[in-house]
């Protein structure tokens, strides 16, 4: 994030300095400078107060300064992560080895892995989460968060702690698990280390920030100690292998485009991409389970629409990043800024910069539910429209925007069998939303303008919570509507490459058995081969009542629960708010049914399956 006088409290000659020095400074300096603000007089903590509550957004930074410098703090440190697509689990780790080179202790697990009984007796805490569905904990943080809110729930008068969320700000309940576990730890006595910091798509600055406030935090309180005494710290159970590759999320790879094919059959309403991509040269490899980030183009009309709009020329030169990178607006907004989705922050911003008053009005309160409807199915190009005139120039446009984000896909292929090359199965979203046409920024940029020879920059997305058992005996229960069936392609092909004996079972839904069918030819090669062993198809609209894969689970549900008796690993793909609640509704009630349990024992059954990793979803 590039300093400015309207989104900092200095004045233009401090922020001209600061932005020439920040960039150029080392993590470790950035650290040292961290931890000598903390340490200053009185007047000087004031100061950096001020600043803590510009970046968190909460009141009690002075708190936060009185509390690192009291009393030593204990060396032993906690790091939890909530984490459904393994966001938070990698910055827990970043987190944990930059404390055990301070010389700290580090005991680093997953929520569900920590155990609760052992809360009472934690001193620094460090808790890492981000926010699923509408408002809710990640799968591996739900039953930590219900032990914290529960009657159970030790009181905590001797713990410090710190919460990092991770979330998305065009979603009505930001960050919310990270609140929660904020606002319940003070409850139950805890003080806070260093204030929480809520971190939006674009998070690397604002996670760097906190993790060297905590550090800060903790080496004024214990004293600091020599780098590079870590090797006295914990060994950590969920700690995860650096990748060989040096392509990553910040350093995309730009890898061509094999092949890129429409899989739905003429006469669908539906197109869905089959792409294949080649990692040759890359380093980069994958699991089954794991996701492929690609960074996508915005639509050029849309591109060119707001600029026009906005009477800016498209060659108008805008900066792109921290650093003043360059770029053309057009190219700006085309590959590095969202433009499609609204946020109540952007909106924020953006009433600074317009005379017209109704944006004021938009945003006052008591205008949630106005602001609410308003933010759906619009784009930047309404805002622009709808709220002239504007008095703005490219640079202060741009700077209020958001990056673009990378989208996340389902992997479709198994490494072993495709090596240095990566398949992803894409549907193209296409609607009409208040007069005008919209289209999904991947999914559309996918299907209209990539084609084989073109590139893409992508990079890996490790899901270390939704993997194959390693049990390679172990049977295996799929279900995965549409594209949801993705990952479970990978998932076969992978144990077909190893030879595994374990019974496999895939539920899988769409619209039409004639068009819609992906992957048929895959799925019956693999019931002739063996590499499946059972294959259950709902086509929602291909019978008077629409049948879909709950409806199947249901039907099924004797020969279900047999496969869970005898130890099969489940596997939920797809749409979160539909389809994946109503799957979780069918399972507790074949488990009911078929266990003779109480839907309060089947829900505990469920719950004790997802602690074992038995009961796995990646839904989105």
């Amino acid at each position: 994030m590039q300093l400015q006088v309207t989104n900092s409290p200095f004045s233009q000659e401090q922020v001209e300095l600061l932005n020439r020095l920040l960039p150029s400074l080392t993590e470790s300096q950035q650290i040292w400078l961290t931890g000598y603000l903390f340490a200053r007089q009185t007047t000087a903590l004031s100061t950096a107060s001020t600043e803590l509550q510009a970046v968190s957004g909460e009141s009690n930074a002075a708190e936060v300064i009185s509390i690192a410098s009291q009393a030593p703090v204990s060396r032993e440190v906690t790091v939890l992560f909530g984490s459904q697509t393994g966001n938070c689990q990698r910055i827990a780790t970043s987190l944990s080895r930059k404390l055990e080179e301070q010389g700290f202790q580090v005991t680093l697990a997953a929520m569900n892995k920590f155990k609760t009984n052992g809360l009472k007796k934690v001193e620094n805490l460090f808790l890492v989460v981000s926010t699923h569905g509408e408002g809710e904990p990640p799968d591996n943080a739900r039953a930590f968060h219900e032990f914290v809110y529960s009657k159970r729930a030790p009181q905590l008068e001797n713990l410090r702690f710190s919460v990092l969320s991770l979330g998305d700000t065009s979603y009505e309940f930001f960050c919310q698990t990270g609140k929660d576990f904020d606002q319940r730890l003070e409850e139950l006595g805890g003080k806070r280390l260093a204030p929480r910091v809520d971190c939006d798509l674009d998070y690397d600055e604002p996670v760097a920030g906190w993790i060297a406030q905590v550090i800060s935090s903790l080496n004024e309180g214990a004293g600091s100690a020599a780098a590079g005494s870590g090797d006295s710290a914990k060994e950590s159970s969920s700690s995860t292998t650096p990748e060989a590759s040096v392509y990553s999320r910040t350093n995309p790879f730009k890898a061509e485009v094999l092949a890129n094919i429409n899989l739905n059959g003429r006469g669908s309403d539906r197109e869905t991409r089959h792409l294949e991509l080649s990692l040759e040269g890359s380093g980069l490899q994958y699991e089954p389970g794991d996701s492929l980030g690609i960074y996508p183009e915005n639509h050029p009309a849309l591109v060119d629409a707001i600029i026009h709009e906005l009477g800016f020329a498209p060659t108008d030169s805008v900066a792109i990043n921290k650093n003043g990178e360059q770029k053309s607006l057009r190219e700006a907004l085309l590959k590095h800024y969202e433009i499609t989705a609204l946020t109540k922050p952007l909106l924020t911003q953006a009433a600074q910069l317009t005379s017209n008053t109704a944006l004021q009005e938009l945003l006052a309160p008591g205008q949630e539910q106005a602001l609410k409807s308003y933010i759906n199915g619009r784009d930047l190009l309404d805002l622009v429209q709808d709220f002239a005139p504007w008095q703005l120039t490219p640079s202060s446009f741009v700077a209020i925007l958001r990056k673009l984000p990378a989208r996340l896909y389902s992997i479709a292929s198994s490494f072993k069998a495709n090596e240095d090359e990566v398949h992803l199965t894409v549907r193209a979203v296409r609607y009409e939303a208040h007069g005008r046409e919209r289209y999904g920024v991947c999914s559309v940029h996918c299907a209209e303008r990539v084609e084989a020879g073109d590139s893409l920059p992508i990079y890996i997305q490790q899901n270390p919570n939704f993997k194959l058992p390693a049990d390679p005996d172990a049977p295996i229960i799929m279900v995965g509507p549409g594209t949801g069936v993705a990952p479970f392609r990978a998932f076969l092909e992978e144990r077909e490459e190893l030879g595994a004996d374990g019974k496999s079972w895939l539920f899988y839904g769409d619209r039409h058995f004639v068009t819609d069918f992906l992957y048929q030819t895959d799925w019956q090669r693999m019931l002739k081969d063996g590499v499946l062993t059972k294959l259950d198809v709902a086509f929602s609209r291909d019978t008077e009542e629409k049948v879909y894969v709950q409806h199947r689970l249901l039907e099924k549900s004797r020969e279900l629960y047999q496969w869970l008796q005898e130890g099969a690993y489940v596997y939920i793909c797809g749409d979160e708010k539909h389809m994946a609640h109503d799957v979780h509704a069918a399972l507790i009630t074949v488990i009911e049914q078929e266990g003779g349990k109480s839907q309060e024992e089947a829900a505990a059954y469920l719950d004790d399956l997802q602690q074992q990793q038995r009961y796995q979803r990646d839904v989105y």
